[in-house]
């Protein structure tokens, strides 16, 4: 039983185009080859006993065990290998994110607290009353290919903990050789662990989903990537680390039971209303579709590379996740490559809303022996699937353009929005002109002021006086106030992103056995619509960031 996937063309803005046709890709869809095209993060199951458990870590002490819940433990060897981390030697702090403990329910000092042992804990080498340690495993699609089983080859589930806005899970990354290591080393490297802590932070206060980063630590340990150096352990948060990969998994070996469970499971815990559609199976993956669309327009507005969109690396729950050679944009190229390993240019940034649909076609091929009903066409059953991920579409599309005019200041909606932001796009693709400095600028656009300092950004000056003209006619088709408007479009149009150049920065230092600039840098990452104190962190990058490349390893 296979679906057929047709192969969207999106313009510039990255919106899909209708259905009117699709390609038959047999039993997988391995081989989709699509031309190049540009939030709702749903919190887990609040329940009474949630909600009960989170009481009893109120008075701040080290989490009993009763917090822990240790649900996807419950599912079965099948589905994970319990063992323990693998810790680092005399580890050290290289920084906490007060705001994720906060949402954990903890207090502000729960690092430094003796009874804690929250570095040794955060390090693995020591574990909380109650935690059932674990690596999970799943299967995956990497660029395009069946990579077969894959899993958490250095990831250690700790558990799930009752907080004040439902269950979260803690994971730790870079803990130790697990099952599905395969033939890496089941450890994360301090570089790549600070771009990961970094960014998880800084994608939530941009209101983007994402799995959080709540504390990095740190070690003289060696570990040999393509030069010698340093380990480190980031410790994720997230409300559920489930990925379209494991799901694929149990398809593809036809454990339709184990599938059937894992399904059931993540529906009781994150999707309960779908538990009362007619179909729940496919409700669930219409919510996934759904979600993934409007994931996807927020990367695109605010100019995010995920860099390695495998399916093992998309959220079931619409989250950020695997922070690997992502970047931000510097200048606007629609055709960008943030990984230096991507050689094909497959999760280019104009490629990403086509690369989610893409995936979510091989989600739907892994729920389609839950989704057939008994004596049902198989065919019958591929077009509904089909039909479940097509609000993909729809969803990118209107959250696209709203995001786009919320940072253009635009209240209304009327139909010349579209080309007024596809040419804006295309304005600033012509020259690649920076694309976070120049959505700033924009904010303070004046229906009568000097546009000297957005117009000195383009090359092409003609060009750019020919689109303010349209766009000052446009606001004031909606009497738009110049302080209201320029107020709220620096609530959405961030001054400071987390750049290469930047991270790279508080790496060099960090490497030094400086963690301060890592830990000033979150802080300013945190507040990213505030004009930072340091001028630096907002302006061109320099060039030497010319120079920087990341790939897989990163």
């Amino acid at each position: 039983m296979g679906l057929r996937l047709k192969k969207p063309a999106p313009p510039l803005t990255g919106r899909l185009e209708p259905r009117n046709g699709r390609q038959s890709i047999g039993a997988g869809p391995a081989g989709y080859t699509g031309p190049m095209p540009a939030p709702d993060l749903v919190s887990p199951a609040n329940s009474p006993r949630d909600a009960e458990l989170f009481s009893a870590n109120q008075a701040g002490r080290v989490p009993p065990p009763e917090v822990w819940l240790n649900r996807f433990a419950a599912l079965g060897p099948a589905f994970h290998t319990e063992l323990p981390p693998q810790g680092l030697p005399q580890p050290v702090w290289v920084a906490q994110s007060t705001a994720s403990a906060a949402e954990l329910g903890w207090p502000e000092d729960w690092w430094q607290r003796e009874d804690w042992n929250a570095l040794e804990v955060l390090s693995g080498n020591a574990a909380w009353p109650g935690m059932r340690t674990l690596a999970s495993v799943y299967s995956g699609h990497q660029f395009g290919v069946w990579a077969g089983q894959l899993g958490d080859g250095r990831a250690h589930l700790l558990g799930e903990i009752a907080t004040p806005g439902g269950s979260l899970e803690l994971q730790l990354k870079g803990a130790g050789l697990t099952p599905y290591s395969r033939r890496g080393d089941g450890r994360a490297v301090l570089r790549s662990s600070i771009r990961e802590f970094l960014c998880s932070e800084a994608m939530h206060a941009l209101g983007i989903p994402s799995t959080r980063a709540l504390a990095l630590t740190a070690s003289s340990l060696p570990v040999r990537r393509e030069t010698l150096e340093t380990a480190a352990i980031v410790t994720r948060v997230a409300p559920s680390f489930l990925r379209f990969g494991h799901f694929e998994h149990f398809s593809h070996r036809q454990q339709h039971q184990e599938l059937h469970q894992l399904a059931d499971h993540f529906i009781d815990l994150h999707a309960p209303e779908c538990r009362a559609a007619s179909e729940p199976y496919l409700a669930l993956l219409e919510r996934v579709a759904r979600q993934t669309g409007a994931l996807l327009a927020q990367w695109q507005a605010v100019g995010f590379c995920h860099g390695v969109m495998n399916t093992d690396n998309m959220s079931m729950l619409g989250l950020t996740i695997d922070y690997g050679p992502f970047g931000f944009l510097d200048g606007f190229n629609p055709g960008h490559i943030c990984n230096h390993s991507d050689h094909q240019g497959r999760y280019a940034f104009a490629r990403q809303p086509s690369m989610a649909f893409w995936n979510l076609h091989a989600l739907a091929q892994a729920l389609l022996p839950l989704i057939q009903n008994e004596g049902e066409d198989p065919e019958a059953a591929s077009e509904r699937a089909l039909d479940a991920i097509e609000p993909y579409k729809q969803a990118f599309s209107d959250h696209f353009i709203a995001l786009m005019r919320a940072k253009l200041g635009l209240l209304s909606e009327q139909t010349e929005d579209t080309a007024l932001i596809d040419d804006w796009l295309r304005l600033l693709a012509a020259t690649q002109v920076d694309y976070t400095i120049a959505h700033r600028r924009l904010s303070r656009f004046g229906l009568h002021d000097d546009t000297g300092a957005l117009r000195d950004l383009f090359l092409d000056r003609d060009a750019f006086d020919a689109w303010a003209q349209r766009y000052r006619q446009r606001l004031q088709t909606e009497a738009s106030q110049d302080g209201a408007r320029q107020a709220a479009m620096r609530a959405v149009n961030p001054a400071v992103v987390l750049r290469n150049h930047l991270a790279e920065g508080a790496i060099r230092a960090a490497q030094a056995g400086d963690f301060s600039e890592t830990q000033r840098l979150l802080q300013v990452l945190q507040r990213p619509f505030d004009d930072p104190k340091q001028a630096s962190d907002a302006a061109f990058p320099p060039d030497w960031a010319q120079t920087l490349e990341v790939s897989c390893s990163s």
